[in-house]
């Protein structure tokens, strides 16, 4: 918390004139301050003086100086102050609610001793301490005094907790005693706490603990028990003196202590749970604080000082503007004010518990707080003021609020509702709903005051979607649950909370009796309704109709007015009740009948004669009566009988008026007798029991009474003499025998003999009583006594009186029993028949009759049937083995399992006709499964389909039609069904049936011809993704010709193409749209780049704004120069960026310097201030007389740099003299020493040295004499010469070391001898690991000088076996290299042996390879190109091994160019199915189908031997897991061309075969997709030309002639494909690479096409079969159905077919024998091949009428 100055209120004076004491009062509107004149000056809350008064003493006698005010305080309701005097007295002065009120002293308490401080904690209540050590309560009640506890010593301060409901004192000895009131539940002990070490005159109790402090200028914290939490000690600060007081804040989290020129402030933190200092308030001259104040909301602090000065202080851990409306002010960790900025209205927020505030918010129309705690959730309504703090554990901030009542606030989360009441500490409830919608809860807490019930607190909410639960929220029980059959969306408690009205989903409102449990709907089509405030009047909507309810408690009674708009609220005051009705644009009022409301309210509060003089204003109509019943019904339970009784009368109950009149009478003259109502009365109570018709408690009423006769005389009055009778036996009265035959006599004469009897029989006269019933004719009760007794059933006659009887009032039944039961079975069965009671009969007949039981089963299940009680027929039908009756009842009562189980167990006939109605049945249920099987019982499949058809359920119906229909008819049926849904509009239907037939291409077409390009890019991406690219680009190049620039944009996009996007709005001028794309889409730099070319587009000022507003000035104007648009460049910068321009200049230069224009270059490296850069331009060209002239001219530093690099030229050209002068000019010597040291001329050097560098001239001197040394001839020799000496003085490491130095270049066998000693000396002299170390460094040196045996010897004389191997192998020495490997370590043989390999390898000895490695030599023959000496080779290895290299060798022959060498070798060693070899084939088949000069009967070997390796492979396939692949698939469509292009060469060889070749040319077109579409055209127009099919002819050369225009523009989009609508023949084919015709025979082509078009001969239309079809298609376009190609001739086979053996193979019959009769006057060998081949493909020949040669 810091304390910030804000204005003085009293001004300090020169000298001492203390301020004694301060106070704020509770409602924080007002403070006092006492000076020391003891004048209370008043303040408002804004620091302004309002008021005054002056204190009074004791007694006027010792004047008004003779005490001092010590202590004061404000009453809890801020009207009252109390000021203790010195003078023994505390007086209680009443200062009013406002400023200028008299004041008045109203209490006054005389001590004992002077008064040293004072506390007011509650009402009534001021604590006080006296100067003789009593601490005292003064009750303003009573207007006395006692004492709470007395010590000896001087109460020197006084304080309360932040409750108010404990107070501590401090005395003058150290101790500090507490005590309380209410310890609130904390159990902290009372009584002596502390003994401080000093006075404690400043005195604080915060929440969590106590703080003292005095004159030894320690502040002390002490812990709720007394023992030390914490001490902060100033004894030794020269500035701290002595403590004098001290505050609390009003939260308790922080403390303010005072002392001399400044203020200390404690705060509390809850986390580390210690007291923090903040940096304290130091005031200079303030002197010392002799009084603190702190206002109740803990935003102010006041001082008072010393010298009479009061200063205040604001309080604030922080402040903040909550939406520009209110201030929150937090005064403390857990106490915040809300000011309301426009009305001023302040809120103090603060935790009870200490806990600190969070955060807080202000919602619900900015009318409630919400703030959270760690622990709490605090919540308030800023206009009643009322706060609550309820235990809440933090969820992350999901709660949600709803304020829609004043009352409560209601808290969702995590699917529990709960309920906090404004002003409670306690949550009202907490519920588990997931429904959070304020108009499915309804709160209702005291809304209405009822008669006797203090607290009515209830809530009504949804359990689910259709299931209300009501609670009372005092018992936290439930008190009603309503199920409701549809979903709930409204509902709402009455204000009483007796009544629940809900409304459901299908617009009824229902109306909940809650203690009733009673649910009445009471109106259809709702859509308005709500209470009227302050009663229980309803008001709803119906269409255009109000509805008015005055009294609830009648829902049938309903007040109906025409309306005609709709009910927009309700508003009730100023005495009326307003409907408000939107009509049109204005709003109408519709008035209730504020009366009616009145009579409701009325009823509520209980005042009945006010209820019954408003409803005597009323005329009678049925609303009117409907109130006059509910007042008699109140009234009647209220005992007010004068008001029930004109009820009655108003009612037109005349008897019930009557009846109550007199009763009135006996109340009343009891009442003027006895004093009293009179209604308590016996009489009186007993007549009210028989208005309720409760005779049994008027009766128990009148014998309490010992009334006996008046009971009695009150069932005779009713003629219920039964009780009458009861009455008289219980009491035994002497008139009961009179009372018995009176009523025999009475029933007698008034002809109740069926009564009689009953009286004879109760008294044992069985006889009589039989006689009386059949008089009365009731012969069943005769029968039934007769049953009962022994003695009547031996009565034959009676017996048969009766039975006569019942037979003739059809009682069967009653007769059988009667028969039965005098053993006369057969009559007994008869009856029963005849009654009907089945039961009976067939269980008599099971005993008597067996062989009766079917038949009377059957009769049953009829007589059921007829009752129409199907559903029990059934089983008795079963019972008699009639099955179709069975059957038919289960249909009847719709008993359908019943039905199914029963059918199941007959023979297919008879449930056949059944099982058709049981389906139908099942499809209305929509239970599709279950009604197909039954179909499918009932051998109806085709109803099923229809019924899956009629569902739109056309998967399950298609799956059902290919199990019964031809898959052509299914497709048919569905095609045909979608093109109707198309013509519907259905799209969405019609794509489903076409991807249902597998036909996804018709509806992708169907969605491009409406233009749903949506829909149809949705299919592509599902059917042909390989597609879906183009497909995009394709829409969107179409979009774009429409103009459709957004839409086009979209497909590009898409299709990955933003650059054709940017373009096309570049070509429509949209540079923004263009510069999006971009942006959003392009490479980093592309939006750039699009930014610099519309700049560009736009130029000068326009441009540099664009480029401003883009961010992208600077980085166009370096694009510019990237591109070299120099000029746009220097535009840009001259307009924008003139600091640029330098920099372009350079970029220029540059430019310039690249392109050879070296004087333009320097003007501009001029120009951009960088001369240095054309001086190093002209030294890189050697151009030394412009570099030196620029130099001295620009950059006289670079002078230097210019001579050196021409002294560099001229040592380069050995021109040294020229060099050393230029170098010397440059002053640069030491490199003329360099230069002349590297060349070797050290005369020279050492001239220059001693010139010009005399200092280097020694170290030169020495660097001369060691390469003398190197050089002269103290040489080699001399090195030899001293290792001798070395070794003969017995140094021998020093001799190997000069051994090893020696190298010769001009004599080896020097340099061998010298290593060779070198080791010898090592090995015999030196230790093992130097010796190891010499022979190491001498190997290497050896075979460097190509001694490798010596490099052996010398590595094995160590055992150093591999490197001896090693010099072995080095030295080629391959054999004495495995000896070593062999002999000394077996380990390195295969390290020899790998070596050897490279090594013949390397050598390209692969003869000798092959003995040793095959693969490698393989390999060795590949690379050398021995081609057939590797695939020889590779024939004698595995099959593996020779495919391997034969596809390596085909793949070099196709790049060679040689398909057909690559052909040939796959028909030499065959063709496996591989998958790494699939690329291989394919190449050949496209060579092979692309290479001209094919189309002839000489070309017949190279097809046959494609088709036979396709053959082959597609054999291989087949075997292969790769079977039925994709890949597999293409290879066998290969296969199937490759047939056809061979087939076609042998027709060409024999002249009666020629339109066989060109049908079969004219089938090859439906394969282009894998063809050269131009080439398959062409040889198809020139064929069919040639047999005189000129149609077919002109339509393929013109579609040739279209596709090498497309060849030549490099796209097919151009392409018109009409003519080829209808056919097999694709629209969608690779666009050939190349031409494929010359151009000679192009020009052919053009010519006969242009003359026959010009002629207009021909019709230019496809031929057409029976189908309708192309005749060439193998699909009938119609019907979709597809015919098998025939393998002569390629076309489809419509009839005459002959099948092969090998399925999908067949040929048309015509054709065939045309074939073999050709091969037989022709003998033609091809074509006997042909033959051959077809009986290898297809599993043999159809017959044999033919043998091959």
């Amino acid at each position: 918390m810091q304390l910030k100055h804000l204005r003085t209120l009293l001004s300090p004076q020169d000298g001492a004139a203390k301020v004694t004491c301060m106070a704020w009062s509770q409602n924080n509107a007002k403070f006092a301050v006492c000076t020391v004149d003891r004048v209370v000056l008043l303040y408002d809350e804004h620091g302004e003086r309002r008021d005054k008064f002056s204190t009074k003493p004791a007694d006027m006698k010792y004047g008004r100086k003779s005490y001092m005010v010590k202590g004061m305080a404000f009453s809890p309701d801020s009207t009252k102050i109390a000021i203790g005097q010195t003078d023994n007295i505390i007086y209680v002065y009443k200062i009013g609610e406002d400023w200028g009120d008299k004041k008045v002293i109203c209490n006054k308490f005389i001590q004992t001793s002077a008064v040293t401080c004072l506390q007011w904690p509650a009402e009534h209540i001021i604590v006080f301490g006296l100067a003789e050590g009593k601490v005292r309560l003064a009750n303003t009640k009573t207007n006395k005094s006692s004492t709470i506890y007395g010590t000896d010593s001087y109460v020197v301060s006084l304080t309360t907790n932040c409750s108010g409901k404990g107070i501590l004192s401090g005395h003058a000895d150290g101790t500090i005693v507490r005590y309380f009131f209410d310890d609130e539940g904390s159990g902290e002990s009372q009584g002596k706490l502390v003994n401080h070490p000093c006075p404690p005159y400043a005195l604080a109790w915060a929440t969590n603990s106590i703080v003292a402090a005095g004159c030894d200028r320690r502040i002390v914290a002490y812990g709720k028990e007394g023992h030390v939490l914490q001490t902060f000690d100033y004894s030794r600060d020269p500035q701290e003196r002595e403590f004098t007081t001290a505050a609390a804040s009003p939260g308790g989290q922080s403390v303010v202590l005072g002392s001399y020129d400044r203020l200390r402030v404690l705060n509390w933190s809850p986390r580390r749970s210690i007291w923090e200092e903040a940096k304290p308030k130091e005031i200079a001259n303030l002197y010392t604080v002799t009084a603190l104040a702190w206002k109740r909301d803990g935003s102010r602090l006041c001082a008072g000082t010393l010298c009479g000065g009061v200063e205040q202080f604001d309080c604030c851990l922080r402040r903040s503007i909550y939406k520009n409306k209110f201030e929150l002010t937090y005064v403390g960790p857990s106490q915040v004010i809300v000011k309301n900025l426009s009305s001023g209205t302040r809120v103090v927020l603060k935790s009870h518990y200490g806990y600190e505030v969070e955060e807080v918010k202000i919602l619900g129309k900015e009318r409630y707080l919400v703030a959270h705690t760690s622990d709490t959730l605090l919540l308030g309504d800023l206009n009643t003021n009322r706060l609550s703090e309820v235990a809440w554990q933090g969820s992350g901030g999901n709660e949600k609020y709803f304020f829609e009542n004043e009352n409560v606030c209601m808290i969702f989360n995590a699917g529990e509702l709960t309920l906090v009441e404004y002003g409670s500490n306690d949550t009202l409830g907490s519920v588990r709903t997931e429904f959070m919608n304020p108009h499915l809860i309804s709160v209702r807490i005291n809304e209405r005051r009822q008669r006797g019930i203090e607290d009515n607190k209830k809530l009504a909410y949804l359990i689910d979607i259709k299931t209300i639960a009501i609670v009372d929220l005092i018992g936290g029980y439930n008190i009603g649950t309503i199920s409701h059959e549809s979903r709930v969306d409204w509902l709402e408690l009455n204000e009483t909370g007796h009544k629940l009205l809900f409304r459901d989903r299908k617009l009824r409102l229902h109306l909940y009796d809650i203690e009733g449990c009673s649910k009445t709907m009471i109106l259809n089509f709702c859509s308005y309704v709500q209470w009227v405030p302050g009663s229980d009047v309803l008001v709803a909507q119906n269409r255009n109709s109000l509805c008015v309810w005055y009294n609830i408690e009648a829902p049938e009674r309903v007040t109906m007015s025409s309306i005609r708009g709709e009910v927009i609220g309700l508003e009730r005051g100023g005495g009326k009740t307003e409907v408000m009705v939107t009509e049109g644009v204005t709003t109408v009022a519709y008035t209730l009948d504020e009366g009616l409301i009145e009579f409701g309210t009325a009823i509520d509060d209980g005042n009945y004669t006010r209820a019954t003089a408003f409803l005597e204003t009323l005329e009678m109509t049925p609303e009117t009566e409907a109130m006059w019943k509910t007042l008699s019904k109140l009234a009647l339970e209220a005992r007010q009988l004068h008001i029930a009784e004109r009820c009655f009368s108003a009612l037109g109950h005349v008897a019930k008026a009557r009846f109550l009149h007199k009763t009135n009478e006996i109340a009343d003259q009891v009442s003027r007798e006895y004093g009293g109502e009179g209604t308590d009365f016996y009489q009186v109570r007993a007549r009210l029991a028989m208005l309720e018709k409760n005779y049994k408690l008027a009766e128990m009423i009148f014998l309490e009474q010992n009334a006996v006769e008046e009971a009695m005389d009150m069932y005779q009055e009713l003629h219920r003499w039964d009780e009458c009778i009861a009455v008289a036996q219980a009491k035994g009265h002497p008139a009961l025998e009179k009372l018995r035959r009176g009523y025999y006599q009475w029933l007698m004469d008034t002809q109740q003999e069926e009564r009689a009897g009953e009286l004879q029989e109760s008294q044992g006269d069985g006889l009589a009583a039989i006689s009386l019933y059949l008089k009365a004719g009731l012969p069943a009760k005769a029968a039934r006594l007769v049953l009962t007794r022994e003695e009547l059933l031996a009565n034959t006659e009676l017996v048969e009186h009766i039975t006569a009887a019942l037979i003739k009032g059809e009682l069967y039944e009653r007769a059988g029993d009667l028969f039965e039961k005098i053993r006369n079975p057969q009559r007994a069965l008869e009856c029963y028949c005849k009654g009907n009671a089945f039961m009976k009969a067939v269980e008599l007949a099971r005993l008597a009759f067996p062989v009766e039981v079917v038949r009377l089963e059957e009769a049953w299940g009829d007589h059921l049937v007829q009752q129409k009680q199907l559903d029990a027929a059934i089983n008795h039908y079963i019972e008699a083995r009639c099955s179709i009756k069975a059957i038919e009842a289960a249909l009847g009562a719709r008993q359908w399992k019943k039905a199914i189980y029963i059918l199941d167990l007959q023979d297919q006939n008879t449930a056949s006709k059944y099982y058709p109605r049981v389906a139908q049945h099942y499809a209305s249920l929509q239970e599709y499964e279950i009604a197909e099987e039954l179909y499918i019982k009932g051998d109806r499949t085709k109803d099923a389909i229809d019924m899956y058809t009629q569902a739109g359920r056309w998967e399950q119906a298609h799956k059902l039609a290919m199990k019964c229909m031809r898959p052509e008819d299914v497709s048919v049926l569905y095609i045909t069904q979608a093109q109707e849904m198309e013509k519907q509009g259905k799209y969405r239907e019609a794509e489903r049936l076409y991807v249902t037939v597998e036909e996804p291409d018709l509806a992708i077409t169907m969605f491009k011809k409406h233009k749903l390009y949506d829909d149809m890019i949705r299919l592509v991406g599902k059917h042909h993704p390989d597609l879906l690219s183009d497909t995009h680009l394709h829409l969107g190049k179409e979009l774009e010709a429409e103009g459709r620039l957004q839409e086009a944009e979209y497909h590009y996009l898409e299709a990955q193409e933003w650059k054709a996007t940017v373009n096309m709005y570049r070509s429509n001028g949209l540079w923004e749209e263009a510069y999006r794309v971009a942006k959003a889409h392009g490479s980093t730099n592309a939006h750039k780049h699009v930014a610099y070319l519309w700049a560009k587009s736009l130029g000068g000022e326009s441009a540099v704004r664009l480029l401003n507003k883009l961010g992208l000035l600077e980085a166009a104007i370096d694009h510019a120069a990237d591109n070299c648009s120099f000029e746009f460049a220097f535009e840009l910068s001259r307009l924008a960026l003139k600091h640029k321009t330098p920099e372009i200049h350079l970029r220029y230069a540059l430019y310039l310097e690249d392109e050879g224009k070296f004087e333009e270059a320097e003007a501009e490296f001029i120009r951009a201030g960088k001369p240095k850069e054309a001086v190093l331009m002209f030294v890189h060209n050697q151009d030394w007389e412009a570099a030196q002239r620029v130099a001295e001219a620009h950059d006289p530093d670079s002078v230097t740099e210019v001579l050196v690099g021409q002294a560099r030229g001229a040592l380069e050209e050995k021109d040294f003299q020229k060099a050393e002068g230029l170098l010397l000019r440059a002053q640069r010597p030491g490199l003329a020493l360099n230069f002349y040291k590297e060349a070797g001329l050290w005369s020279d050097a050492l001239r220059i040295c001693k010139d010009y560098v005399p200092g280097q001239l020694e170290a030169l001197q020495e660097e001369y004499e060691r390469e003398a040394t190197k050089k002269g001839a103290r040489g080699m020799e001399g090195l030899v010469e001293q290792a001798r000496q070395w070794e003969q003085a017995g140094e021998y490491s020093r001799a190997v070391d000069c051994y090893l130095k020696v190298r010769d270049s001009g004599s080896s066998s020097l340099m061998e001898k010298c290593w060779m000693k070198a080791a010898e000396l090592a090995i015999k002299f030196l230790p093992p690991q130097r010796s190891l170390e010499v022979v190491r460094a001498v190997g290497p040196q050896l075979t460097g000088i190509r001694k490798y045996s010596a490099a052996a010897e010398l590595y094995l004389n160590l055992d150093l076996v591999k490197e001896a191997i090693d010099a072995f192998i080095e030295g080629e020495e391959w054999n004495k290299a495995k000896r070593v490997a062999k002999e000394l370590d077996p380990r390195y043989e295969d390290y020899v042996d790998e070596h050897y390999k490279e090594f013949l390898k390397n050598q390209g000895k692969v003869d000798s390879l092959v003995g040793v490695d095959v693969v490698a030599a393989l390999d060795l023959y590949v690379e050398q190109g021995q081609w057939d000496k590797c695939i020889e080779t590779a024939t004698k290895q595995n099959y593996k091994i020779l495919h391997k290299y034969v596809a390596l060798y085909a793949t070099h022959l196709i790049r060679e160019g040689d398909c057909g060498q690559a052909l040939a070798l796959y028909v030499q060693h065959g063709a496996p199915a591989n998958p790494q070899n699939f690329n291989i084939y394919k190449r050949i088949f496209t060579d092979m189908v692309s290479s001209p000069g094919t189309n002839s009967a000489e070309a017949y070997h190279n097809w046959a031997d494609l088709r036979d390796v396709l053959f082959n492979l597609c054999e291989n396939l087949v075997k292969s897991s790769e079977a039925n692949s994709p890949a597999h698939e293409e290879f066998e469509t290969m296969l199937l061309i490759a047939h056809y292009y061979a087939t076609r060469s042998a027709a060409q060889s024999v002249k009666q075969l020629e339109t066989v070749a060109a049908q079969l040319s004219v089938s090859l077109l439906r394969h282009t997709q894998l063809l050269p579409a131009d080439k398959a055209f062409y040889e198809a127009g020139i064929a069919t030309k040639a047999v005189g099919w000129e149609n077919m002819a002109f339509i393929f050369l013109n579609r040739f002639l279209d596709l090498t225009d497309a060849i030549e523009e490099g796209t097919l989009d151009a392409l018109d494909h009409c003519d080829f609508q209808d056919t097999d023949i694709p629209f969608e084919v690779p666009l050939p690479a190349k031409q494929h015709v010359p151009e000679a025979q192009r020009e052919e082509v053009r010519d006969w096409v242009l003359t026959v078009s010009m002629d207009q001969r021909l019709e230019q239309v496809l031929p057409r079969d029976e189908r309708g079809a192309y005749e060439a298609s193998l699909v009938a376009a119609s019907t979709g159905v597809r015919a098998l190609p025939c393998l002569i001739t390629g076309y489809p086979i419509l009839r005459n077919k002959i099948e092969f053996k090998r399925p999908g193979k067949a040929a048309n019959k015509d054709n065939w024998n045309k074939f073999l009769m050709a091969i037989k006057t022709s003998h033609s060998p091809v074509c006997q091949d042909v033959l051959k081949f077809i009986s290898q493909w297809c599993g043999g020949l159809p017959s044999t009428s033919f043998s091959f040669q």
